[in-house]
């Protein structure tokens, strides 16, 4: 097997790369290394920071997340924890706050809709 060329490997680290702001609200920022997908589709990590929310939004395919650190909670109470592998259904309304902050691994195929009316 040949070693796989410098070209086709991309590696950051999490802990130094900058996080993409441009594009999400309320205190959160996406690092994604694929830049084929619109950002915030397919694999990425999104980071909140304390105190923050994200929009009310309806998935249009499932999405599944890894809590890597800190908390999260959904609207309706419900309490993810750190190492927390979660999917929620495609069709799922929701939006999500965190007190402390915290960073999730996420994938998801398309685009979520926003359902915020501002």
């Amino acid at each position: 097997m040949e070693p796989v060329a410098n070209e086709d490997r991309i590696v950051v680290n999490h802990q130094t790369e900058p996080f993409d702001a441009s594009l999400v609200a309320d205190g959160g920022a996406i690092l994604q290394l694929d830049q084929s997908e619109e950002l915030g589709v397919g694999f990425h990590l999104y980071r909140m920071e304390p105190g923050s929310s994200t929009r009310p939004h309806r998935h249009t395919c499932d999405e599944q997340f890894l809590v890597i650190e800190g908390d999260l909670t959904d609207h309706d109470g419900f309490e993810y924890r750190t190492g927390d592998l979660v999917l929620l259904k495609s069709g799922t309304i929701h939006n999500s706050s965190t007190r402390d902050g915290c960073l999730l691994a996420v994938f998801i195929a398309t685009p979520e809709e926003n359902l915020d009316e501002s």
